[in-house]
């Protein structure tokens, strides 16, 4: 009981505080300021907390709906717990964030530490010369070829000796299948042996999935709760006194960080034991790059640890929702398997090699449109180092999170046009399209109309290696089943770290004409 009196009294008083520091705020601020923020119905002390309690379950339409209300699709939020928060789905302020006054907007504490249990100092949860020296790091391992030919390595030995055998069983036997559920696993499968060397075979569905791959589910869930919760105080008093859902993750992410430093140190004793030089020489991974680059075992940790989190779901969340979009537009998916069929015809080796795959646009153009509807990161944040003023007139405090809103901006009329609710591959293609029977070239879209991605200097490394991912499961299984969702209600779109399907895709699995194969 004494626990809980102590949360409620910590409650009132950051209230209390609250209230004097916004009325302090408020005073300094011109009526012009006040009259922009275009956000929900705001009270004295609480903000619009009742709006955000109401509507905790639709948060993300909940937001389209204010920002499309708004002239400049903007909103300022007032919220009790949180600081407070600009969301835009304006792509001249999303510029403005992500690069024309970039160092004014790094991610910032506030946001960093939501994640630094698990990440710690890992690339995508830190600022200023920590983050500059590892994405040069990171930028110049990512920029090789040898990397690009590894991942297609295993992206063939994963999906021709995995995916499809298990695909192939459910045609056999008519068995309903989780997509989203089998699409995570071989994504886990991809990250790990691209990103740390090892492979946890989660494909294989007659044993429990490895521990390491709960613990990052509970961990990075639990993490996402932190970032929505209602009261931004109550899980840090929560992980004070190391109780409830704090517990759990602090046990997630020490069982994580265990794994992952056995792993650094059983390759980092492997790679010397195999050179007689005692000089640590990579594999194809990119643990032992790191390695060899001579970095901290705590630092390649972090940075190992970001890249398994950032690769883990996100391409599955896309590929996820493209078969969902295509089981509803059977012109789409008939034109993606005559893509890939022809591609095939014309290679000289008929496989699904890197210049196979550059080629395959309108399946890109459907990957774009998919990833815009239903993006696998609906929002990001960063926070204001100093005052500021976004191009769209709102002004920005000293502090402000600042959220560009990837989900908003795809059903946003004044980017996407009236038919933006709708799956239209072809909006990405200049010339003959799907329609016109013929291959279209990809259009040139703003980054920061499209920033799925991010833009600007922390725009994704891995962007071209997604695309490779996504393109090369998508083609394979296309062209040998098809998949088709058991329910047709739309599913539900649930936006944690990475956004994902409640409740899964449950699909069966029919057998297709085979297409070429290496």
């Amino acid at each position: 009981m004494s626990v809980f009196l102590f949360v409620g009294f910590s409650v009132i008083l950051y209230a209390f505080l609250s209230l004097i520091h916004q009325s302090i705020r408020e005073k300094t601020s011109s009526s012009a300021s006040f009259r922009m923020s275009h956000g929900p119905p705001s009270h004295p002390i609480i903000g619009c907390l009742l709006s955000f309690y109401q509507n905790r379950s639709r948060l993300l339409d909940w937001y389209t709906d204010l920002l499309s209300r708004s002239p400049t699709q903007t909103i300022v939020i007032h919220r009790l717990g949180a600081c407070r928060t600009v969301v835009t789905a304006n792509p001249d302020n999303v510029e403005h964030v992500l690069r024309a006054n970039f160092h004014n907007y790094p991610k910032g504490v506030p946001f960093t530490s939501i994640l630094g249990d698990l990440l710690g100092c890992g690339i995508f949860n830190v600022d200023g010369p920590l983050w500059s020296t590892q994405r040069k790091l990171a930028s110049h391992e990512f920029s090789t070829h040898s990397l690009r030919d590894f991942l297609v390595r295993t992206l063939e030995a994963e999906v021709e000796n995995r995916l499809l055998p298990l695909l192939q069983d459910y045609a056999d036997t008519d068995r309903t299948l989780d997509l989203q559920d089998l699409l995570r696993r071989f994504a886990f499968d991809t990250v790990c042996q691209v990103s740390l060397g090892t492979d946890p075979d989660c494909l294989d569905l007659s044993r429990p999935l490895p521990p390491l791959v709960t613990a990052f589910e509970n961990a990075s869930r639990i993490c996402a709760m932190r970032a929505t919760s209602p009261v931004y105080l109550v899980w840090k008093i929560k992980r004070a006194l190391n109780i409830g859902s704090e517990k759990k993750l602090a046990e997630a992410v020490k069982l994580v960080h265990d794994d992952i430093v056995d792993i650094i140190r059983n390759r980092k004793k492997k790679l010397l034991q195999e050179n007689d030089d005692q000089q640590i020489k990579y594999d194809g991974d990119l643990l032992s790059r790191f390695l060899a680059a001579g970095h901290s075992e705590e630092m390649v940790r972090d940075m190992v640890i970001s890249f398994v989190m950032a690769g883990r779901d996100t391409t599955s969340a896309a590929i996820t929702w493209l078969f969902w979009l295509l089981a509803q537009n059977s012109n789409a998916e008939r034109a993606i398997v005559s893509e890939v069929d022809s591609i095939l015809d014309r290679s000289y080796k008929n496989c699904l090699d890197f210049e196979a795959l550059k080629e395959m646009r309108f399946l890109k153009a459907c990957l774009c449109e998919s990833m815009r509807l239903y993006p696998p990161v609906a929002w990001d944040s960063k926070h204001a180092a100093a005052d500021d003023a976004l191009p769209d007139g709102t002004p920005v405090r000293k502090g402000d999170r600042v959220t560009y809103f990837p989900y908003g901006m795809g059903r946003m009329k004044e980017l996407w046009g009236k038919d933006r609710l709708e799956f239209k591959p072809d909006r990405w293609l200049v010339g003959p399209g799907m329609e016109g029977g013929a291959e279209g070239e990809l259009r040139a879209v703003s980054p920061y109309k499209f920033p799925v991605f991010q833009a600007g200097p922390r725009v994704c490394l891995g962007k071209e290696m997604a695309f490779i991912q996504m393109k090369y499961v998508v083609a394979s299984i296309l062209g040998r089943f098809e998949i088709r969702p058991v329910l047709e209600n739309r599913p539900a779109f649930v936006p944690l770290l990475t956004a994902h399907m409640t409740g899964g895709l449950k699909v069966v699995v029919n057998k297709r004409q085979l297409m070429g194969s290496c």
